[in-house]
């Protein structure tokens, strides 16, 4: 690896795009060009069709600081999206911090299939939906702006996530309303339609192996599911006790080669009439749906 990046005075915004990517790319940063272009819109301000424009542009000489500690940040393993503070979930803008994990792609299928099934159990109707283990607030803010009839709810054990999750709520235009606490605990006696969740699902002993950009940068309690990767859900399984009654509809994010156990759990649950699995992009069982069809 080699440290630090200097960008020569002169350099056209191409030239910068050009340098950060081959440092990058030597630094063993996957998808060098695809981080170097985030860094260098997020640094000039542009993006679209206007950062395009301005490829053949001096580089601004007041920004050649705020440019270098971005790519040498970068080099050193933190991600793209903690460097400039964001990242877009469902078309939407969300503020992203090392409080909380970044957000993925394939959570906005489990997103896009809560809404299938929700809209098909509660036709016109105004179901409270519980995203448990918030994070960013990413799940609950997309199902409150994309189903505003809905009620939204959100719980998260990290004081320093729900923060993060306020503030996108707010940004979003989002009404949903937060509380603190371990899982479904903060919604004991209360009655809750729909409950998603995207919890801890890596077994902790695999951790270390993951890329460094996770395992060195995003909060380990959003990561680390236990021995086996499924203690969350096997909480939150016993915590329906606590509940009103057991919610409709239920969907889980899960981990590679995990969606038949979480299955099997929902199964002994014993209260959904149809189990499902949902593929990710990538055809890996990515989501667990439990689904009663009469209330």
């Amino acid at each position: 690896m080699r440290l630090p990046f200097e960008l020569p005075q002169g350099s056209s915004n191409r030239e910068a795009f050009l340098k950060a990517s081959s440092f990058l790319e030597d630094c063993g940063v996957l998808e060098p060009q695809n981080n170097a272009r985030l860094l260098l819109e997020y640094v000039l301000g542009l993006e679209g069709a206007a950062y395009y424009m301005a490829l053949p542009d001096a580089f601004p000489e007041e920004q050649i600081p705020a440019f270098e500690e971005a790519v040498n940040r970068k080099g050193q393993g933190e991600p793209a999206q903690y460097i400039i503070g964001r990242q877009e979930f469902y078309g939407l803008p969300f503020k992203v911090s090392p409080a909380v994990l970044i957000p993925r792609p394939e959570t906005e299928l489990l997103v896009e299939a809560v809404m299938l099934h929700g809209d098909r159990l509660w036709p016109g109707g105004t179901p409270l939906a519980a995203d448990i283990g918030t994070g960013s607030g990413a799940i609950a803010v997309t199902l409150a702006v994309k189903r505003t009839g809905w009620h939204v709810e959100a719980s998260d054990i990290s004081p320093e996530a729900l923060a993060v999750a306020a503030q996108n709520a707010a940004a979003n235009g989002a009404a949903v309303q937060f509380r603190e606490g371990d899982l479904l605990a903060p919604f004991a006696g209360e009655r809750v339609d729909i409950l998603v969740s995207n919890p801890p699902y890596i077994p902790a002993d695999d951790i270390a192996g993951l890329q460094r950009e996770v395992r060195e940068h995003e909060p380990r309690t959003a990561l680390d599911g236990g021995p086996d990767g499924l203690g969350p859900y096997r909480t939150m399984m016993a915590q329906l006790a606590l509940l009103a009654a057991p919610p409709r509809l239920i969907g889980f994010e899960l981990g590679q080669g995990q969606a038949e156990d979480v299955a099997e759990l929902l199964r002994v649950a014993g209260h959904w009439d149809e189990i499902i699995v949902v593929p990710d992009l990538a055809g890996i069982d990515r989501h667990v749906m439990g689904i009663r069809n009469k209330g």
